[in-house]
């Protein structure tokens, strides 16, 4: 990692687009009771979606067009080959290597370490999409990207699994998460165990969502009017809307699969909120409201690793109490909102006030010029 200046020539909206859908993952991972939480800020039980199933795709959307901007002027200008692996190398090995390091906090037993997660998928989502860009042109990106979708469409759909047999989309019973048994048994998700939502082959369908980030990136760097960007990003969006919806018919949009049609759906609500997003920010100058959105989106991965590293350590202070053993995090919920809130509104002023003193954190990374990279 490293600290340095933000780009003076970056994209506000990006930053701010970034910077909301980390918030929200934040949000979203932090009630203050997991039994009092609002539907919308819950994932989908399995097929269809929510409010909530936007944030991932969002981001890893979000890597997809920083690939493109960052790296596009260093591929233009034929930079050695082995300076740029170095970086991508650095940075996924890092990504990852944080989110091992979250999987075990803080008892650290590898026996049943989580393998997967969902800065391992970030990882690998950004080492693949960043070769593709490398080494091909956005024709041979886009085509890339429809690969993999299909790719990932047929097996689920034809592949006999072991006494499951082909086509089947059950939770626990299809070909992804028998892909998981085989490489990833006793190393999944706690929750689940017999599959995981990060799983091995749910994350080529991913690699496609980062894929038309980077097909965006190239959309944005463009000479053509700033308004014909957005309006292409409108239409590319409302398409890509569309044909997900459709796909569904066939292909259920499930977050949890990270299904093809997911990926096309998400893809495209990505597209129309960055259109909105740069349209009022970078075109309008409209400021009012996004700096604490930017602040975060300047360091969304040091966010994401503190809040994580927060939330469990407010789970293992504990202490004895009138009806047994009661956290550090449940005495907050109760004498700081139950005492004055019904238990839904509890547990959401909860995480509303987890997100704002994390953002706290990064402010005054921000106000001290600390904008570290991975």
């Amino acid at each position: 990692m490293e600290s340095a200046k933000p780009d003076s020539k970056r994209l506000l909206s990006l930053d701010f687009f970034r910077g909301i859908t980390i918030a929200a993952m934040i949000l979203v991972n932090n009630p203050g009771n997991w039994a009092y939480v609002y539907p919308p800020l819950l994932h989908a039980k399995w097929h269809g979606w929510t409010p909530t199933d936007l944030i991932f795709p969002f981001f890893l959307f979000i890597v997809g067009v920083s690939i493109t901007l960052a790296f596009s002027s260093r591929k233009e200008n034929q930079l050695p080959a082995k300076d740029l692996y170095g970086k991508i190398i650095r940075r996924t090995l890092i990504l990852f290597a944080l989110g091992l390091f979250l999987s075990g906090f803080p008892f650290f037993d590898i026996s049943t370490l989580r393998i997967p997660g969902v800065l391992q998928r970030i990882a690998v989502c950004y080492f693949v999409a960043a070769i593709v860009f490398l080494h091909t042109s956005a024709r041979a990106q886009a085509l890339w990207a429809v690969v993999f979708l299909l790719i990932y469409w047929a097996f689920m759909q034809w592949f006999p699994v072991p006494g499951v047999g082909a086509g089947s989309y059950e939770r626990g019973s299809n070909f992804s998460a028998w892909v998981d048994n085989l490489f990833l048994h006793g190393h999944m998700w706690s929750q689940t165990k017999t599959w995981d939502p990060e799983g091995i082959f749910s994350t080529l369908p991913a690699i496609s969502t980062t894929l038309f980030g980077v097909l965006t990136g190239h959309l944005l760097r463009q000479e053509f009017p700033a308004m014909k960007k957005v309006w292409l990003m409108f239409s590319y969006g409302s398409i890509a809307i569309a044909v997900g919806a459709l796909w569904h018919y066939w292909l259920p949009i499930n977050k949890s699969l990270w299904t093809s049609s997911y990926a096309v759906l998400m893809s495209g609500m990505a597209l129309v909120v960055l259109g909105i997003s740069y349209y009022l920010i970078d075109i309008k100058g409209w400021r009012r409201g996004t700096k604490p959105f930017c602040v975060y989106g300047m360091n969304a991965i040091t966010v994401f690793v503190l809040s994580g590293i927060v939330g469990r350590l407010l789970y293992l202070v504990k202490w004895p109490s009138g009806e047994g053993i009661i956290t550090l995090k449940e005495w907050l919920v109760n004498n700081l909102f139950l005492s004055w809130l019904s238990p839904l509104n509890a547990s959401l002023a909860y995480a509303m006030c987890f997100v704002i003193l994390s953002y706290l954190a990064m402010y005054y990374l921000y106000i001290k010029h600390i904008f570290i990279k991975v």
